[in-house]
């Protein structure tokens, strides 16, 4: 090995040992495309890669000389390897993205926070029509518009379409059952089709230009209100042509708010990418119809040495994996493997699909605009992400531990007198809340309002499941935080000390203060007396921080459990009680409550109901 790419020489042996792993799957590889997946000896996926020649491809990876100390590292945990073939390279291409979503390998560059974008949707199922977000499958029968990159564009736009067209916004069980005008007809926001003041026809017409609005036909409907204005005034209807002028003022205030904007740019995305002190951040914008649905940030996994050209093929493969793809890309940067990424995002696309890195011209003036916003973006993370830094070590200080931990974990419990018994577990590090790394435990075997007892199951099922899946440790806490005081420490304490890893955490407890004043947390952990911090200490508020996310989480998830069994009929957990004879009992009682109070002579009255079932229903109850 050369002296740029020497590994540690305690790592040399097991690189040769990866090597040879690799070699022995050389020779066995046809020259074809497919997908190959490297696996550490725990199983877990450490690289998804594709190849027009799975041999060449794979056989690459033999020779430790050319590769990188981060991919020599990637080789030295390389126990075995799976293959996917394929006809294509570019199928190929399409199930690596799929697979890297999927199984999140610790080596690939990866799209972290992908969430599905909201839509303004129009519905063709209803005489008339309200326009309404929508986030998700497009199974209802309507217009879809978008998408927008956050709620907060579909409402601002939503707040436009009623100012300028008066589009109701009420849900359709409201609008069946008005007897007479609501506010928003007075505020001039809807005409009011649920009392009959429009006809369907009428109405019909507004929504057709809001349709036409939403498609980019917007001077033409600013024509077609002038018009109307003027014809208006011309027959002395002031207070028509009012109203129509006040809908125009909306009109050109949507159109003024417009961040920039392009001639002949329809249905484009837009991708600025920077990159400063090994992170990168990507800025996208949403086009369609000529206007700007907003954009967002992105800041993507990899490897610190990553060039945007790298990052840039592998994010947008992923980006598109569950998103329409427009017929224009524009980008700053020149992914590898542009014309193949461009056939494969076309093979998804009912239409021709065309990248394009512009220079110079409006494009390039979009571009620049895009990575300024994405310059903003990442000098903003990086100082959020020093600011991590810094309280993380005040954290590693306070607790007495070698080096700031990189997972926090932090606990809590919820439940109502002992019902719906649920934990919570939030992760926070160097980047903030890892919210994909959120888990609840619905609490089985804790007796009722056991606190302790319900941190004990919760630690016991947390870390024996990750003894036996995630034995190497690599998603391991180096922090447990655990919402509680002297007890619940005792009993986590008690479980990792059965496990045999008490060494391998930092246990530590935060009670609440008195009266439960913030700034009066009690600390409990290993050969200290129990302490508090000061009041304005920012590795207290930090502390606090994540204990409240933990208590947020929590009780989100035992809100959730609990309506849930609300909604659940008791008669469910009674077996040899099917539908029909479910239905039977609702019918002849009323409901669950009175069935509950029925004795077995009253139950027996049922038809299908036996003597012994009747029994069985009674004893269920009492």
């Amino acid at each position: 090995m050369n002296e740029e790419t020497r590994a540690p020489e305690e790592t040399v042996a097991a690189i040769l040992v990866g090597v040879a792993v690799i070699q022995a799957e050389v020779r066995r590889l046809p020259d074809t495309p497919g997908v190959y997946r490297m696996l550490s000896a725990q199983g877990d996926v450490l690289y998804v890669g594709k190849a027009k020649s799975l041999k060449k491809r794979v056989r690459n990876y033999t020779l430790v000389d050319n590769l990188s100390i981060r991919i020599q590292r990637m080789v030295a945990q390389t126990a075995q390897m799976e293959f996917e073939h394929t006809r294509t390279e570019v199928e190929a291409l399409l199930l690596e993205s799929n697979l890297i979503k999927k199984l999140k390998p610790r080596y690939n560059v990866l799209l972290r926070d992908d969430k599905s974008f909201p839509y303004l949707l129009i519905p063709h199922d209803h005489e008339f029509p309200q326009v309404l977000k929508h986030r998700g499958a497009k199974k209802r029968k309507g217009r879809y518009f978008g998408p927008f990159a956050s709620a907060g564009n579909v409402y601002q736009t939503l707040g436009i379409l009623q100012r300028v067209f008066m589009l109701r916004n009420c849900t359709d069980s409201v609008f069946t059952n008005r007897t007479r005008p609501c506010l928003q007809y007075h505020i001039k926001r809807c005409t009011a089709p649920c009392v009959g003041l429009v006809s369907a026809q009428e109405y019909g017409q507004q929504v057709a230009q809001a349709e036409k609005f939403l498609s980019g036909k917007s001077q033409v409907i600013h024509a077609e209100l002038s018009a109307a204005m003027m014809a208006a005034s011309a027959v002395q209807n002031f207070e028509e042509a009012a109203l129509i002028r006040d809908r125009l003022r909306a009109l050109s205030s949507m159109q003024a708010h417009q961040d920039i904007h392009v001639d002949g740019l329809k249905d484009a995305d837009v991708f600025g990418v920077v990159a400063d002190r090994g992170q990168i951040a990507v800025q996208v914008y949403f086009f369609r119809a000529g206007a700007n649905y907003g954009g967002r940030a992105y800041f993507p996994r990899h490897a610190r040495e990553d060039t945007p050209e790298e990052v840039l093929g592998p994010f947008l493969a992923q980006f598109y994996e569950n998103k329409p793809v427009p017929p224009e890309i524009i980008l700053s940067h020149e992914p590898l493997e542009m014309l193949l990424l461009e056939e494969a995002l076309a093979s998804r696309s009912e239409t021709t699909v065309r990248i394009h890195i512009p220079r110079r011209g409006d494009r390039g003036k979009l571009i620049a605009f895009a990575q300024r916003n994405a310059q903003a973006a990442l000098a903003r993370s990086l100082t959020d992400q020093a600011r991590e830094d810094e309280l993380l070590k005040g954290v590693a200080a306070l607790f007495h531990m070698e080096e700031p931990p990189a997972r926090v974990e932090v606990y809590d419990n919820s439940h109502i007198s002992g019902t719906n018994m649920v934990g919570g577990m939030i992760v926070a590090g160097p980047l903030g809340f890892n919210k994909n790394a959120y888990r609840k435990f619905n609490i089985k075997k804790a007796d009722a309002a056991d606190d302790t007892g319900m941190m004990r199951e919760v630690m016991e099922r947390r870390f024996a499941r990750a003894l036996r899946e995630d034995a190497a440790g690599e998603n391991w806490p180096d922090l447990l935080l655990i919402d509680g005081g002297q007890g619940q420490y005792n009993a986590c304490r008690g479980v990792l000390e059965d496990l045999g890893i008490l060494d391998r955490v930092a246990l530590v407890a935060i009670a609440k203060g008195e009266d439960r004043h913030a700034g009066r947390e009690t600390f409990f952990m290993e050969e200290r007396a129990p302490f508090q911090l000061p009041v304005n200490d920012p590795v207290l508020q930090y502390l606090q921080r994540l204990r409240d996310e933990a208590h947020r989480f929590a009780i989100g998830a035992h809100r959730t459990r609990r309506k849930i069994q609300i909604k659940d009929n008791p008669l469910d957990e009674i077996s040899g009680i099917g539908a029909k004879r479910k239905k039977a009992l609702l019918l002849y009682f009323g409901s669950a409550k009175d069935i509950a109070g029925a004795g077995v002579e009253d139950l027996e009255k049922v038809e299908g109901v036996s003597r012994a079932l009747a029994q069985k229903i009674y004893n269920h109850f009492h």
